[in-house]
């Protein structure tokens, strides 16, 4: 008598989700390889237009299911103004990409966390205590080891730079817009927006660069809209899958795959100020993510305690 093989252990949901996240920062990286790669011939704005363009193609068979429920909603103005903060957050990210070693724009984008500190305050209404308040003024410290105002290096502060922080900055309004709209809003219909206003907003920008690409180029533009569909939706599986608190961090690890395709693709070797004020931002907005986790569990916990 053959005894039977034990069933394979499930993977745990953290597990799972952290399969996803790094799915995410692989797809991530491999994006903003790309953006960098035809930087040279594609203006960002114009690579914007591409990016939104194949990131509706795939939203194409929602909208067609769904048809008018998947744009329904009662406050389009904010899903507007979402719209109109991402397309211009995504020039100035391309920009920034296009412009700076991979390493130190990834590191500049991971502010948008601290940004949300002072957002949740002032647009959501949400209490910030003095933890995050400081966590946040630390992060933003870090932001200055690696700009070095009045400092020479390729990393001193200049136009890129501040585009990737004014990117962050508006990423984390559509953040915050889109935890206002999702109390009342499916997030099929925050993407159908989001992809369909994206693609027109990103017209005008694309009009003033337009070239015709060539046919690997546009190979190549069509791959990064489509790995950045991708990677939007491994980060939202992962985050739904496993514990905000732990997947948080895993995708810290872009840096280390940036740090990784910055050298050996385009020679880029990040300097010591670079590292020490990604330190700072990481641990700050780590800080802030697990102050958010402990908070909502409190929460959660409060609800269900028996009256």
């Amino acid at each position: 008598m053959s005894a039977e093989a034990a069933p394979k252990p499930a993977l745990s949901p953290n597990l799972h989700g952290a399969l996803w996240m790094v799915a995410s920062a692989l797809g991530f990286t491999a994006m903003t390889t790309l953006i960098k790669y035809l930087g040279d011939d594609y203006a960002a704005s114009l690579q914007t237009f591409y990016r939104q363009f194949f990131g509706f193609l795939i939203m194409l068979p929602v909208i067609a299911r769904h048809r008018g429920a998947a744009f329904a909603t009662t406050r389009p103005g904010i899903l507007i103004f979402r719209s109109a903060a991402g397309t211009v957050g995504m020039i100035l990210s391309f920009y920034a990409f296009q412009k700076m070693p991979l390493a130190d724009a990834n590191a500049l984008s991971f502010t948008r966390t601290l940004w949300l500190v002072p957002l949740a305050f002032f647009v959501v209404r949400e209490p910030v205590g003095p933890l995050r308040i400081g966590a946040a003024v630390v992060g933003f410290l870090g932001v200055l080891i690696m700009l070095r105002p009045g400092a020479g290096g390729s990393f001193a502060i200049g136009l890129p730079a501040l585009a990737m922080l004014a990117s962050s900055f508006l990423f984390a309004l559509t953040i915050t817009g889109m935890k206002v709209m999702t109390r009342d809003h499916a997030p099929m219909v925050l993407l159908v927006w989001s992809a369909s206003l994206g693609l027109v907003l990103a017209l005008p920008g694309a009009f003033l660069a337009w070239r015709w690409p060539e046919p690997f180029d546009l190979l190549l533009l069509a791959l990064m809209g489509v790995l950045g569909t991708i990677t939007q939706g491994c980060y939202i599986k992962g985050m739904s899958i496993g514990d905000a608190g732990a997947m948080a961090p895993i995708d810290y690890i872009r840096l280390v795959f940036t740090v990784m395709v910055g050298f050996a693709l385009f020679h880029e070797v990040p300097g010591i100020w670079t590292v020490v004020g990604a330190g700072v931002v990481v641990v700050s907005t780590l800080f802030i993510t697990w102050r958010e986790h402990v908070t909502n569990q409190a929460k959660a916990a409060a609800l269900v305690e028996p009256v």
